[in-house]
């Protein structure tokens, strides 16, 4: 995909390098449930499984604060970050590698798009951040942890990433390509946008107040929402996309299925504990908000999925 260089104005900070590998296992010191939970998590793109634990963990564990102590990082330093509201600027960070350029890239074209989107319906949109980690930062949300895979968390409107996730998307996931990784930064921007239209906080009082399957659920439609805007997304920079773009992007989306995520881990299926759809809902939701260009037709939330 043909993407312009980034906007100098996004808002972008990077939390630098705090050593360490990249780590689906969840591995480490202490950690406790929650830890275990990461790689599960990870594996289904963060996000929307993140927000789940932690809703419980605020209700359950201490309130948010607590995270960071719940995974073993509490007693960690603060990471040294650089934002662009200092002197090092989103020019030096976006620049400072490849991955993080196309990250940069990606999130400055969605940005670009859904600014647009929301004037012409007359909405308010407000800029996102997006933080960049290696392997341990901070979030509003607590921490963040290269386990969790790229989130967004709501507090603080930021979209967290270790690009080290671009790697493992393409070799664990066999997701490869420049389309892949876009898709994966337009997904994390949709739950952007779902936090500024309230979907979000609807989401979190059903999973707050219902059952455990009522929660899954809602997050299902939450996740797949998500999906549809990437694909909106991408309509809207048809003019862009290459040969091969859309499939990649499809080959992303059936990667990362509940069900097949499931069946390769633990060689069953579990529908009540899906959290994202499964991998046919995924390139679904994907492809019509690909096909139609139109937030519209993204409801999720109304009949079956």
């Amino acid at each position: 995909m043909r993407l312009d260089d980034f906007d100098p104005n996004i808002n972008v900070e990077d939390q630098g390098n705090r050593g360490g590998g990249f780590n689906l296992g969840g591995g480490g010191g202490g950690g406790g449930m929650l830890l275990g939970f990461l790689p599960l998590v990870f594996s289904k793109f963060g996000c929307g499984g993140v927000v789940v634990l932690l809703i419980v963990f605020a209700v359950f564990g201490g309130g948010l604060g607590s995270i960071g102590q719940l995974t073993g990082t509490g007693q960690q330093a603060a990471p040294q970050t650089q934002s662009a509201d200092t002197a090092t600027g989103a020019t030096a960070i976006c620049a400072s590698d490849p991955a993080k350029r196309a990250a940069c890239n990606a999130f400055s074209s969605a940005e670009k798009t859904w600014a647009a989107i929301f004037a012409e319906s007359g909405q308010r949109f407000e800029q996102p951040k997006l933080s960049f980690f290696d392997s341990n930062g901070q979030s509003g949300c607590g921490a963040a942890q290269s386990a969790m895979g790229p989130f967004y968390c709501p507090t603080d409107r930021g979209i967290f990433l270790d690009t080290g996730f671009f790697d493992e998307l393409a070799n664990r996931f066999g997701a490869k390509g420049d389309f892949a990784q876009n898709y994966v930064i337009a997904h994390e921007f949709g739950h952007h946008i779902q936090n500024l239209l309230g979907t979000s906080a609807q989401v979190q009082q059903v999973q707050q107040r219902g059952s455990r399957s009522e929660g899954n659920a809602a997050s299902v439609r939450l996740e797949l929402q998500a999906d549809c805007y990437a694909g909106v997304w991408a309509a809207q920079n048809r003019d862009r996309m290459e040969p091969g773009d859309l499939q990649e992007g499809m080959t992303a989306a059936q990667a990362i299925g509940d069900d097949t995520l499931q069946q390769q881990s633990q060689g069953r299926v579990v529908p009540d504990s899906f959290t994202h759809g499964t991998s046919a809902q995924r390139q679904s939701w994907l492809k019509r908000g690909l096909d139609s260009g139109d937030p519209a037709q993204c409801d999720t939330f109304s009949g079956a999925i």
